[in-house]
């Protein structure tokens, strides 16, 4: 299975879901049969590390970042089998850029996946980008959560 995590910029809420889905799909033992990277719909930060404030909170939850921005392609959606968004405006940049086609089936905002969600229905992952930190740690504990039911989905087979 591929998977991308996609956001705008690609340097904070998709670097970040990116490195929480590695480290649960390795605790997981899911590693070997899924892949993970990230991108963003936007050219803004191609070639950049992930925001400071990303690598910061992240570093201190102990994970690791291994990728640099990238813009997410027509061939990155056809090559993926699941597609995370962090956002509705996520979601439908990379619906337009598609085309029509089966990428609904493979494109999902990460808040589906929220343990939270039979009681909030679905949450968007607020865009961090030049907030204080402790929104960044708000970012990654609602991220760790969704990855949670992401990993609980492909164990049982939904995804």
């Amino acid at each position: 299975m591929r998977i991308i995590t996609v956001c705008l910029g690609n340097i904070c809420r998709s670097p970040a879901a990116e490195a929480v889905l590695k480290r649960a799909l390795q605790r997981s033992g899911l590693d070997s049969q899924v892949s993970v990277r990230s991108a963003g719909t936007a050219d803004y930060h191609v070639g950049e590390q992930p925001y400071p404030l990303t690598l910061e909170v992240g570093r201190e939850w102990g994970y690791t970042f291994d990728s640099v921005g990238a813009q997410l392609t027509r061939e990155d959606i056809d090559d993926a089998d699941l597609i995370l968004v962090m956002d509705e405006s996520n979601y439908d940049d990379v619906l337009a850029l598609a085309g029509p086609g089966d990428a609904e089936d493979k494109v999902h905002l990460l808040g589906e996946f929220a343990s939270s969600v039979d009681t909030q229905g679905v949450l968007e992952v607020p865009d961090p980008w030049q907030r204080p930190k402790h929104v960044f740690v708000d970012m990654y504990e609602q991220i760790e959560d969704c990855v949670e039911g992401v990993v609980a989905a492909i164990k049982a087979g939904d995804l």
